[in-house]
C-alpha cells in the first residue's frame, strides 16, 4: 500500500460538491494519501468543479494551466504526480479535456469518484483515465463509513440528481435522473457524524426536498420523515437543508419546520417574480404559489427567514417582468439572496434563444437595481437582531486576534471576542450591532461569568 502520499483539492460550486471533495479524501485515504493545503508538494491534485457559472471550463483550463509546473518540477525529480479533473465540467467535456491538456491523467465525473481506488491505480500504471459515465448502481454503496468532516457543521448527501429540466441548468446532464439514499443509510451517516462530533447536519441534494427513499418500514418517505427520524438522534442540535425547489415543498414539509432542530432560515430558489419568464424557464410554477409557500412557511414557523437565487436578464425578460422580480423581493423580504446576470450553458434549451437576449447593459443595469432592493433587505434584517440573544455555533477564529467566527440560525456570520477552545460549540450570543453582511456580539453571562 503507498504511504505518505499528499492529496490536495481545490473544489468550486456548490456545497454538494463540498460533501463529494470530503469523501474523495475518504476514499483515496485507503491508498495512503492525506490532505494537503497546497498542491506543490502534492502526489495528487485533483480540481472538483463546478459547471453552472459562465465561463466554467475556462476557469479549469486557467488552473490546470497553474498546476502544470509543479507537475514537471515533480517529474524533473524522478517522481510521479497525479493531475484530475471531478465533478461537472469532468462530465460536460469528457475527452476533450485529455486532448487540450495532455498533462492531465484522469477525468471523472460526479457519480464515479467511488471507483476512485482503481482510476488511480491505472493512472499510476501511465493509463489516462476518463469515466463519466452513470453507471446503474449507485456511488453511496461503495463509499466508506469513515467520514471527514470539518468543525462541528456537517453535509450529507441524501438526494443528486434533477428532474425538473429548467432551460437554463445544466445539472440533469451533468449529475443525472434524481435518485435517493434508503432512509435508514441517511439515518446511520448522520448518527455517525454525530458520534464524531457534529451538531450541525446540513441535508444535501441538488432538489433535496424531491427526496423519496424507501424507509425502514418499506413505505417511501419524503424528506420531511427523514426531518423528523433526525431530529430525534440524541447530540444533534440542528438541522438544514439545501437546495429546495418549489414545486415540492409539500405541506408536511412546511410542518416539519416547527421541529425544534429544524433552523428557522430556508433557501428557497424562485429565480424570477414574472409568471411569463417562470414559464420560460420551466419552473412549472408562478409567482403567486411561490408566495403561498412563504406564508404556509411564516404560519407553520414565525419566526424564520429566507434566502432565494435570482436570475436577471433571462431571454425575453421585459422591464415589467424585472418589476415583476423586483416587486416579489419586495413582498417576501429577504435576509439574503444570490443574483447573477443570465449566461448561456451550451446544450441547454435556453442556450438558443439568441434572438431574445437581453443585452449586457440592460442586465447589468437591472442586476444593480435588484441587489439594491436585496442589500438595504439583507441590512433591515440583520439590524432587527440587534439586542437578540442567539445560540451560535462556532466554527473558526475570527479575522482579528482573539476573535471567534459563528453561525447564527439564520446561517449570519456572527464575531465575538472570546476563547478558541470555544469552537465547535454552541453558545448563547447577545447581539449588539448587525452589519450589512455580518454580526457582532457578546458571549453571553451565566451567574456573573462570561460563557467561555
Amino acid at each position: 500500500m503507498t504511504k505518505n502520499k499528499k492529496l490536495y483539492i481545490k473544489t468550486w460550486g456548490c456545497q454538494m460538491n463540498v460533501y463529494d471533495s470530503n469523501r474523495m479524501v475518504d476514499i483515496l485515504s485507503s491508498l495512503g494519501y492525506k490532505p494537503s493545503d497546497t498542491p506543490e508538494d502534492a502526489d495528487m491534485m485533483i480540481l472538483n468543479t463546478c459547471h453552472i457559472r459562465e465561463k466554467a471550463t475556462d476557469k479549469v483550463f486557467s488552473e490546470l494551466g497553474r498546476l502544470k509546473p509543479h507537475k514537471e518540477a515533480k517529474e524533473a525529480k524522478g517522481e510521479k504526480m497525479l493531475i484530475a479533473v471531478a465533478g461537472c465540467v469532468a462530465q460536460a467535456e469528457g475527452d476533450f479535456i485529455l486532448e487540450r491538456a495532455p498533462y492531465v491523467d484522469l477525468v471523472f465525473g460526479p457519480q464515479t469518484y467511488h471507483e476512485l481506488p482503481e482510476m488511480v491505480l491505472k493512472a499510476n500504471g501511465d493509463d489516462r483515465v476518463v469515466n463519466t459515465e452513470f453507471p446503474e448502481v449507485s456511488k453511496f454503496d461503495f463509499l466508506p463509513e469513515e467520514h471527514t468532516i470539518e468543525g462541528a457543521s456537517a453535509y450529507l448527501s441524501i438526494q443528486e440528481g434533477c428532474d425538473k429540466f429548467c432551460t437554463f441548468c445544466v445539472v440533469p446532464y451533468t449529475r443525472g435522473a434524481e435518485y435517493s439514499r434508503t432512509a435508514q443509510e441517511v439515518v446511520d451517516e448522520a448518527k455517525r457524524l454525530v458520534d464524531q462530533g457534529a451538531l450541525e447536519i446540513i441535508l444535501l441534494g441538488q432538489n433535496v426536498n424531491a427526496y423519496h427513499g424507501t424507509g425502514p418500514d418499506g413505505k417511501t418517505w419524503g424528506l420531511a420523515d427523514l426531518c423528523y427520524a433526525i431530529n430525534e438522534i440524541d447530540g444533534l442540535e440542528r438541522i438544514r437543508y439545501s437546495t429546495s425547489h418549489p414545486r415540492d415543498m409539500d405541506d408536511a414539509l412546511i410542518e416539519a419546520h416547527a421541529l425544534p432542530k429544524m433552523m428557522p432560515f430556508l433557501h428557497l430558489p424562485v429565480q424570477s417574480g414574472s409568471d411569463r419568464i417562470l414559464k420560460a424557464m420551466n419552473r412549472k410554477h408562478k409567482a403567486d404559489l411561490y408566495r403561498d409557500i412563504i406564508a404556509k412557511l411564516r404560519k407553520a414557523r414565525p419566526d424564520i427567514a429566507f434566502s432565494s437565487d435570482f436570475i436577471i436578464g433571462f431571454p425575453g425578460e421585459t422591464e415589467e417582468d424585472f418589476e415583476q422580480t423586483l416587486q416579489l423581493a419586495k413582498d417576501v423580504g429577504y435576509a439574503s439572496c444570490y443574483s447573477f446576470k443570465y449566461s448561456a450553458r451550451p446544450g441547454t434549451p435556453a442556450a438558443n434563444l439568441q434572438a431574445a437576449l437581453v443585452s449586457d447593459q440592460i442586465a447589468s443595469e437591472r442586476l444593480s437595481r435588484f441587489q439594491a432592493v436585496i442589500n438595504e433587505s439583507q441590512a433591515a434584517f440583520n439590524k432587527s437582531c440587534e439586542g437578540l440573544v442567539m445560540p451560535i455555533l462556532f466554527d473558526r477564529k475570527g479575522k482579528k486576534p482573539g476573535q471567534l467566527s459563528g453561525r447564527s440560525p439564520y446561517f449570519q456570520s456572527v464575531y465575538v471576542e472570546g476563547n478558541e477552545r470555544l469552537i465547535g460549540s454552541i453558545q448563547n450570543v447577545k447581539i449588539t450591532n448587525g452589519f450589512d453582511n455580518s454580526l457582532t456580539g457578546q458571549l453571553e453571562l451565566l451567574d456573573g461569568v462570561v460563557n467561555g
